[in-house]
């Protein structure tokens, strides 16, 4: 396959149309581990995986990584008006298992007191950050970067890990605005009924409909003296199970109905049952769209797409 790639040309046309839609584009350079594909490309500043995590992450040993990841954020920040960057820092440990014998993180680790992987990944983000700090952008993270001593006026935590309300805890702590994003229920690439088989699911548990719609910060942690930290909800759609459109329109629709009720109603507010009747008048602009979703009404109706090509059948709503 040959390389892909966005020209800057698309990506200032992918930035036009949402901000004509008043949608935001808000870039994501995942550092220092999910870097294989760019590893890929530029071997010469990886720092080594794991088996099932070829080459995963960038070597914080050498100087070279930082210039060259900091003028990709200095192009990035150009095309994108965001003023924010998401700099990932999730899931290092996946492949960050030759750093200790690595010659340049261990002059690394030597010149600079660190005394283990951990200190040189905050070490690592600390320096990306600054990069991102002084380009006047709000610089994003993952959760596992809430223990990471950043400004939290210039800093945004995303927290993914519901089965640790700890770190939201810490992130909430220290005083960093937070966004809600826990895998389960707001990870779209999850399954979304107990008959589908073609996707992701945590310890069995998969994410409906009516999780979606009931999710509640509470069930986690009593947020109510830091909620003004907490800047809103989102959905995650990783696309490893993603085959074609049809797919992602059956993974979003309509579970992003129910996520957008979360963003503007209260948990006491909300009716679940008053949102599945006003849902089915959706359900017909879904399919006057021309989207493939799935029917919480007729599920028969709408099977789960795996590798089905443009000639899908369409159903009717039957509403």
């Amino acid at each position: 396959m040959p390389a892909q790639y966005y020209t800057q040309e698309q990506i200032k046309e992918i930035v036009s149309y949402a901000a004509q839609r008043f949608i935001t584009v808000i870039p994501e350079i995942d550092m220092p581990g999910h870097a294989t594909a760019a590893n890929k490309a530029y071997p010469e500043f990886s720092g080594g995986g794991a088996p099932g995590h070829p080459e995963f992450t960038f070597n914080p040993g050498k100087e070279e990584t930082y210039t060259y990841l900091s003028n990709i954020l200095r192009e990035t920040n150009a095309l994108f008006p965001a003023q924010m960057i998401h700099l990932g820092g999730d899931e290092v440990s996946y492949g960050n298992q030759k750093w200790p014998t690595n010659p340049d993180i261990q002059r690394l680790m030597a010149s600079h007191g660190l005394k283990d992987v951990k200190t040189v990944e905050r070490y690592f983000m600390k320096r990306m950050a600054d990069s991102v700090y002084m380009r006047n952008a709000k610089l994003l993270l993952w959760d596992e970067m809430a223990e990471v001593d950043l400004p939290v006026d210039k800093t945004i935590i995303y927290w993914w890990r519901q089965d640790r309300p700890d770190v939201l805890e810490l992130a909430l702590k220290k005083g960093f605005k937070t966004v809600l994003c826990p895998r389960l229920p707001f990870y779209f690439d999850f399954v979304q009924d107990s008959t589908h088989t073609n996707g992701r699911k945590w310890n069995k548990l998969y994410n409906s409909l009516q999780n979606v719609y009931n999710f509640s910060v509470d069930q986690y942690m009593n947020v109510s003296a830091q909620k003004d930290l907490i800047l809103g909800v989102q959905a995650d759609l990783w696309t490893e199970t993603v085959q074609n459109e049809q797919r992602l329109d059956f993974l979003l629709f309509p579970r992003i109905t129910a996520l957008a009720e979360v963003g503007w109603t209260a948990k006491e507010d909300r009716d679940y049952q008053g949102y599945m009747e006003r849902l089915k008048g959706h359900l017909k602009l879904f399919q006057e769209a021309g989207l493939y979703y799935y029917n919480p009404f007729y599920p028969a109706r709408s099977p789960e797409p795996v590798k089905i090509g443009a000639g899908i059948k369409r159903f009717d709503t039957g509403l």
